[in-house]
């Protein structure tokens, strides 16, 4: 093993086993505080924690429109389980005072890979599900959610009631997203003449009547059904399974192990479940879910 590795990996197991539980600063709530302690860590030099700490600032790509997971509220910041997740890494780099460290951009789904490999941004954590195709281009840490593709539709729609119903039928979906591709092989005779760069568009042309349908992860769709109630519902079983991981760099094994260190911790000592409770659980009412265990391929 090379010195710089173990360095680096010995960094990552002296901040698990330092973390404290009782964050409660700026951006962040009680539910962030298993990310780290008040003091930073020490990382070797040459990775992406120690050239971060360095920098002072962490650039974190999320959704500014998506209820629940990343949407950019009257605060003028971005709110939800995305977020509170990004925020456990930034917090295990430089300790539970975030003030001034972390820095949002808005990252839709159809510029995520590219955004990571230009260096736009330092990591991705916007419901970006982890496949095969983008781990040609970039690398994963997690997942950290495992969601499934739905259907919505207006709440008086009696013709969608599932996937075999989307023949004929316009339905919106976003462009460079895992649902546009389930839908072209899944349901190949259903109208995708429409599609935007960002979900609340799609849920927009269904309220005027452009779509018939709206297709993507149920979470999503339950943020836009809690936002906008009595006008929408959620038709039929999901019919996938999306882990929703955390982009980074392909060939940064150091940092997508320390991320995948990170989001181990939050698991086992509960914060994971405390944030998905606050951002997801509580508004939708859905029980919280046993995290699924990180894949360190």
């Amino acid at each position: 093993m090379h010195k710089k590795m173990l360095l680096a990996l010995l960094s990552v197991t002296m901040l698990i086993a330092g973390c404290g539980s009782d964050d409660t600063s700026e951006g962040g709530t009680g539910a962030t505080a298993g990310g780290g302690s008040s003091t930073p860590s020490t990382f070797a030099a040459g990775t992406t924690m120690d050239a971060l700490q360095k920098k002072g600032k962490i650039i974190i790509g999320t959704k500014f429109d998506q209820p629940l997971f990343g949407l950019k509220g009257l605060s003028g910041q971005p709110e939800g389980f995305d977020v509170e997740i990004a925020k456990l890494v930034a917090t295990a780099i430089f300790g539970s005072n975030l003030s001034g460290k972390t820095e949002f951009v808005e990252t839709p789904s159809a510029v995520r890979e590219q955004s990571i490999i230009d260096g736009k941004v330092d990591l991705v954590a916007a419901t970006y599900t982890i496949n095969d195709t983008r781990k040609q281009k970039v690398a994963f840490a997690g997942p950290y959610y495992i969601a499934g593709q739905s259907i919505l539709v207006k709440k008086d729609n009696t013709a969608i009631t599932d996937l075999s119903s989307l023949s004929g039928k316009k339905v919106c979906t976003v462009l460079g997203s895992t649902p546009l591709k389930t839908l072209q092989e899944r349901a190949p005779t259903a109208d995708l003449s429409i599609l935007f760069d960002t979900y609340s568009k799609c849920v927009e042309a269904l309220k005027d009547g452009r779509v018939e349908a709206v297709s993507t992860d149920n979470v999503i769709l339950l943020g836009f059904l809690k936002d906008s109630p009595g006008q929408f519902k959620l038709v039929g079983e999901t019919f996938t399974q999306e882990p929703y991981g955390i982009g980074v760099k392909k060939d940064d094994t150091a940092f997508r192990n320390f991320v995948n260190d990170v989001l181990d911790k939050a698991y086992r000592d509960g914060t994971w479940a405390k944030i998905f409770e606050k951002e997801v659980g509580k508004p939708t009412e859905i029980p919280t879910p046993t995290p699924p265990p990180v894949n360190r391929y």
